[in-house]
């Protein structure tokens, strides 16, 4: 045999096809953020329109400096839910309105590796959005950052990611069973969770229930804990101690990532066995 065409004729399986898949379904998003320049500026503008607005809302109420530094923050991680929110949970929803999610079926890859690749591609270039927001944030309003603990910090940021991309990757399949209400459930829950996680205001101040409820979301957590660990006055303003906080995104994340891994496999076997994917009937 050929050993040009050998090379290429190898068939991939396990954890190399998982890997494989990732950097595939990773690779258009990361290319095509680099080839619509545009996408960028709206992405980055519209933010700071908000942020812009908060700050001067607070300076107005001469709120103390740490507000504002809890709006930009909150305008940088609003890019992450926003990217879960359409590029994650509505993902498998848009891919059977084209007609390429039969294709992921059929295929022998795994969905969650397809998810996985879509949710590390978007994450790296969300993550653009999130530190230009801040830099310029920052640069704008004279905030400034006091870490107390860069290894808690790197550990809230990464656990969070890990916690909130799996809750994309479960209500992707959720999304895909609603059917056609799949575009109006993330219009629906685009801007409570703004109110209800705490995005431009610390969540403390909400009635204490309704804080604890938030909590499911994993950016709630995320957030309380950062502004803790980067502000000098952010631990006043905590709900929870950073240590808790911590534990409870850890479990978040096992437990999302492991329901996302049921509800795709539910979905798959709907998919194979009645020749449908969604929950209405034919």
């Amino acid at each position: 045999m050929n050993p040009v065409s050998a090379k290429y004729s190898r068939k991939d399986t396990g954890w190399r096809l998982f890997l494989r898949t990732i950097v595939a379904r990773a690779y258009p998003r990361i290319i095509g953020q680099q080839r619509e320049m545009s996408w960028v500026i709206f992405e980055v503008v519209m933010p700071m329109l908000a942020v812009i607005s908060y700050v001067f809302v607070y300076r107005a109420l001469e709120a103390p400096q740490d507000y504002i530094g809890f709006v930009v923050m909150g305008g940088a991680m609003s890019a992450f839910w926003l990217n879960v929110l359409w590029s994650m949970s509505s993902q498998l929803y848009w891919e059977k309105e084209t007609g390429n999610l039969a294709l992921y079926i059929m295929a022998p890859n795994s969905m969650m590796a397809i998810l996985l690749g879509m949710a590390l591609g978007g994450l790296l270039a969300t993550a653009l959005r999130a530190v230009t927001v801040t830099l310029l944030g920052s640069f704008m309003f004279g905030v400034t950052y006091e870490i107390s603990s860069f290894f808690q910090l790197f550990s809230v940021f990464m656990l969070a990611m890990i916690a909130l991309y799996g809750m994309g990757m479960m209500m992707a399949s959720t999304f895909l069973l609603f059917g056609r209400e799949a575009w109006h459930v993330a219009n629906l829950a685009q801007e409570p969770v703004f109110l209800a996680s705490g995005f431009f205001f610390p969540i403390k101040f909400l009635p204490f229930w309704v804080a604890a409820g938030a909590s499911f979301i994993p950016l709630t957590l995320g957030m309380d804990a950062m502004r803790q660990l980067i502000f000098s006055g952010g631990f006043q303003f905590g709900l929870f101690s950073v240590q808790a906080e911590i534990y409870a995104l850890a479990v978040m994340a096992v437990v999302f990532v492991a329901s996302s891994k049921f509800l795709l496999a539910y979905v798959e076997k709907l998919a194979v066995r009645e020749g449908r994917i969604t929950e209405s009937r034919r």
